[in-house]
């Protein structure tokens, strides 16, 4: 692998701006989809996403991409089947 020195990266005025101009976007698009959040809240998907509680986050997530989690069995056999020696 040849090894050069590093490439200095050079900060202009119009780089400035443009990262300006699309943290204020991105601002404003999060605000518009918290406004839409609360005023469309009242179907009770927007109270559980707001609440600090990891079990009802996680049962959120997994309803909104349909993973219904099954139970893992606990016996040995269950796990290994029916060998007999």
């Amino acid at each position: 692998m040849l090894r050069r020195k590093p490439t200095r990266l050079e900060l202009k005025l119009d780089d400035i701006e443009e990262f300006e101009s699309i943290r204020k976007d991105l601002e404003t698009r999060k605000k518009q989809k918290e406004d839409v959040d609360i005023v469309g809240g009242s179907d009770g998907e927007g109270a559980i996403g707001l609440s600090s509680d990891p079990k009802s986050r996680e049962q959120m997530i997994n309803d909104r991409i349909g993973y219904k989690p099954q139970p893992k069995p606990n016996s040995r056999s269950s796990q290994f089947g029916n060998f007999e020696f």
